[in-house]
């Protein structure tokens, strides 16, 4: 197989997860829109037919292929109150800086020695 012939057959696979990605979408953004009111469910901000393209739909468990018909992993977030929340999203997986485990005793004491070299003086 050559290179092109490798570089055609991965556009076609990326253009058509787009296009599944982009119908999937369509179906439950359009859903949740009809089941909730237009309204951040953060900062409260209200959206009209005007900016209406500036309400997303955030599947609260971060699975975008989780899509329950009753809308139970959905909620409506403006632009910015989403990235906020991938963000924060993000920032967890980095993991909890406190740890339930007793430090590790350290082995290395760079003071070793030095009572012995002092005495020699």
């Amino acid at each position: 197989m050559t290179s092109e012939e490798s570089s055609s057959k991965l556009d076609k696979i990326v253009a058509q997860a787009r296009q599944e990605s982009d119908q999937r979408e369509k179906g439950y953004r359009a859903k949740s829109l009809k089941m909730y009111p237009h309204v951040c469910g953060r900062c409260a901000r209200e959206f009209n037919r005007a900016n209406l393209q500036e309400l997303t739909v955030h599947h609260r468990d971060h699975n975008h292929d989780n899509n329950p018909q009753d809308g139970s992993n959905w909620e409506l977030l403006c632009v910015y109150c989403h990235d906020n929340e991938h963000s924060r999203y993000v920032d967890s997986s980095y993991g909890n800086l406190v740890t339930d485990e007793a430090p590790s005793e350290e082995t290395y004491n760079p003071f070793a020695g030095l009572s012995d070299l002092l005495k020699n003086k």
